[in-house]
């Protein structure tokens, strides 16, 4: 779990970048849209094949 704790003196929008670069860095975004439908292995397969062609 991401946790930014905003700093005495701090602007929250300082801090909500903070978490926003994080959130990126941690991937949890595109794991989520990896996620949100069934990909059969073999399609799974093919879609990486395909990757390293390009």
């Amino acid at each position: 779990m991401i946790e930014v704790t905003v700093k005495k003196g701090e602007e929250l929008e300082r801090a909500i970048r903070r978490f926003k670069k994080k959130y990126e860095k941690a991937g949890i975004l595109r794991e989520v849209k990896k996620k949100s439908f069934y990909l059969k292995p073999s399609a799974e397969k093919q879609l990486k094949r395909s990757k390293t062609r390009r």
